[in-house]
């Protein structure tokens, strides 16, 4: 048998090299590219092994590793899940970083290959650097915080071992059903270890990237429900878009005149000029979609989790008589609610149920032209929440948006995770393409923003990628504007300054907490936060970072710094001072509830009103059995 000696590293970085993916006749790479930032753990066995691999292991340099993950998560959404990144890291505090990132990777389904250097294998001397010591177990080291975040969680003590493993990590990977973060912990002695491996593990493979069609059976249930509901509803989650789905959800809509309200995942499943487009669902959602759940009979669910923003916390499915049926890759989703499942990859299911035994099924005219109209009206608001009266006041966060709306086309892509923003992009935001909107809201991960920017990009190099982040977002992770600077990859990243959490400190007032604690501004006489603002200058801080920074005070400047920036082929930073006022985006109240559970004990009046408003909503809820 022929082999080839090489370290574990230098072997695990060859067979990744050779790793593709093949859906519908096209083939990707599956690992685009390595991030590292290299400490005791891996600089000489992983680090040495990207040198050697050179161009053919492309290596990126990052400044933070939890940065790194998203950054490679941002990637892999924008590569429609075919392509990944790999992330490797030290021991101890560079491997714990990783954790926020793969658990941001596992829920929203991501993959990302995550490499943490661990300790001795063998053990010659503990503690080493950074090593946990774990008195009643010799085999725990920190990277054991990964395994309830990962899909796949092994940790390689002899080279050979290594072979299983990562056969079994790419399966993972490429699994439609089960990927996500997984993680291959890399003790550093291991890394550096040679072992004369088999020619054949570094052979090109391709793996085949599954389209389960729906069982008959199922099927046929499903569209004796389909044809039996007078109000159905498709809600289209992330799984639509992972499985390229949207031509299919299209055209399954427009044969049937069902609405199709979308999820954070799942918006822009369809234009947002569609007919059957009838916006966000949820406590996040527009009044059309949520007023059509209430009173849905079918609820359609594609390629969703139902979080609980999506079902207003088990209050918006309202209809005494409402079921469900849900398409759904995995069979654990497909189930929920108490559904008729239909467990198939989105695109399959939805054109089996176009042209198979549901052909020609379509809903009632009267409900079609009810939805459309109650859209129509919906739009008036998203319009007059747009609207710049005062092109010389300072501009809200919705008119933010409304000039971005004014200045894209289908090739711009919006990246948000956190604060505000994602409810008011849930409402307003026309998606003009199934690219556009990517909002990561199964984590909802502060810090997101700037690093998935860079994978986005990296992912699609031709498009303007915007990065829209609060002043909150932003001081928890700017690192990355480093590395976009010094790959100069021209991202535009939106830098929105309110002083403070204004999402939590809207929340926070809700539930009778009185904005305490979200306020970016110095100490008053009573201890509290209540003082001028901080002085703070992001705007200077990013480019500090090397960005080009652009300030808008009004609405004229905002208007005239989003163009320039659109068209800059570095990175660029619009910095915008918000109204603040008792609007903080100008977007209507939320349209569903979502459960915050309140003080059921307080002193305060507050809490008291809120503790009221509370037990009224909450004895909405029900279960879907």
């Amino acid at each position: 048998m022929s082999t080839r000696r090489l370290t574990t590293a230098q072997a695990l970085v060859d067979f990744l090299a050779v790793q593709y993916t093949e859906r519908d006749g096209s083939r990707h790479r599956l690992i685009g590219a390595t991030w590292g930032i290299f400490g005791h753990g891996n600089v000489a066995g992983v680090g040495q092994a990207l040198l050697e691999a050179g161009p053919a292991m492309p290596y990126l340099q990052g400044r933070n590793e939890q940065a790194m993950v998203h950054a490679a998560v941002g990637y892999a959404r924008q590569s429609g899940r075919l392509s990944a990144h790999a992330v490797t890291t030290s021991i101890g505090p560079g491997a714990t970083n990783l954790v926020t990132g793969a658990a941001l990777a596992t829920i929203n389904h991501l993959p990302v290959l995550l490499l943490p250097g661990d300790t001795f294998a063998t053990r010659p001397a503990e503690p080493v650097l950074q090593q946990l010591e774990v008195p009643s177990a010799g085999d725990v080291s920190v990277n054991d915080c990964l395994r309830p975040v990962s899909r796949y969680f092994d940790r390689i003590n002899r080279p050979e071992a290594l072979i299983p493993a990562a056969l079994r990590a790419v399966r993972v990977l490429t699994d439609p059903a089960e990927t996500g973060a997984v993680t291959l912990a890399l003790p550093q002695d291991v890394q550096a270890e040679a072992y004369d491996w088999p020619a054949e593990f570094f052979a090109r493979r391709v793996w085949h990237v599954r389209r389960p069609a729906p069982d008959p059976d199922e099927l046929d249930r499903a569209v004796r429900a389909l044809r039996a509901a007078r109000r159905p509803l498709i809600v289209a989650g992330g799984g639509v878009r992972h499985s390229a789905a949207e031509e299919a959800l299209a055209a399954f809509a427009t044969a049937t005149g069902i609405p199709v309200a979308t999820t954070q995942a799942g918006k822009g499943s369809l234009r947002h000029d569609h007919p059957a487009d009838v916006g966000g669902i949820g406590h996040t959602g527009t009044a059309t979609a949520d007023a059509l759940a209430r009173t849905a009979d079918l609820v359609i669910g594609v390629g969703t989790r139902y979080t609980d923003f999506t079902t207003a916390s088990a209050t918006l499915f309202a209809n005494p008589d409402v079921r469900f049926l849900n398409l759904n890759i995995t069979g654990f989703d497909a189930h929920k609610l108490g559904a008729l499942p239909l467990v198939a990859d989105a695109r399959a299911g939805l054109e089996a149920l176009t042209t198979g035994p549901a052909g020609g099924h379509r809903t009632d005219a009267a409900y079609v032209s009810e939805y459309t109209g109650a859209k129509a009206r919906w739009e008036q608001r998203v319009d007059a929440a747009y609207a710049t009266p005062d092109p010389d006041a300072r501009p809200t966060q919705a008119q933010v948006l409304g000039l971005l709306d004014e200045l894209v086309t289908d090739d711009d892509i919006l990246i948000n995770a956190a604060g505000s923003l994602p409810g008011d992009l849930h409402q307003l935001w026309r998606s003009r393409s199934p690219r556009q909107y990517h909002v990561e809201y199964g984590y909802s991960c502060m810090g997101y923003e700037i690093p998935a920017a860079i994978g986005v990009q990296l992912a699609a190099p031709g498009s303007p990628v915007w990065a829209l982040v609060g002043d909150g977002t932003y001081l928890m992770n700017p690192t990355e504007i480093v590395t976009a600077v010094q790959e100069n990859l021209p991202v535009k990243l939106v830098v929105l300054q309110n002083h403070g959490y204004a999402s939590i400190g809207g929340l926070s007032e809700s539930v009778g907490a009185e904005r305490f604690g979200t306020a970016y501004r110095h100490r008053s006489a009573d201890g509290g936060f209540t003082g001028p603002p901080l002085p703070v200058d992001l705007a200077a801080n990013a480019a500090s970072l090397g960005m080009r920074v652009l300030r808008a005070g009004t609405v004229r400047d905002l208007r005239e710094a989003l163009a320039t920036a659109r068209t800059a082929d570095r990175p660029t930073c619009v910095y915008v001072e918000t109204e603040t006022a008792d609007t903080v985006s100008g977007p209507p109240p939320a349209q569903a509830w979502w459960d915050v559970p309140v003080a059921e004990t307080a002193t305060r009046p507050s809490a008291a009103r809120a503790r009221e408003e509370y037990e009224r909503h909450v004895t909405d809820r029900r279960s879907h059995l």
